[in-house]
């Protein structure tokens, strides 16, 4: 009985990680590739720089929000 709750224990903290750590490598990939887009676009057109910037910033800033719930939800997954 204690083996078996020590090994649900055990399961619950390693997928907990292992969400975290995909939640962290999303949102990497997905800054990364909103960071590539916005210096191509900056590339061709830059007058139009602040603006692909400001919009760039924004949106980076929107998925490590996103990010951060994720890891948060992980973390409380791993204590329940």
């Amino acid at each position: 009985m204690l083996g078996s709750l020590l090994l649900d224990a055990a399961l619950g903290l390693m997928g907990a990680g292992i969400g975290a750590g995909i939640v962290a490598l999303g949102a990497g990939l997905g800054i990364g590739k909103i960071g590539g887009s916005a210096m191509e676009s900056i590339a061709r057109q830059p007058e139009a720089g602040g603006k692909i910037q400001t919009a760039m910033i924004i949106a980076a800033a929107l998925i490590e929000g996103v990010a951060l719930f994720g890891v948060l939800v992980c973390l409380l997954i791993a204590t329940a």
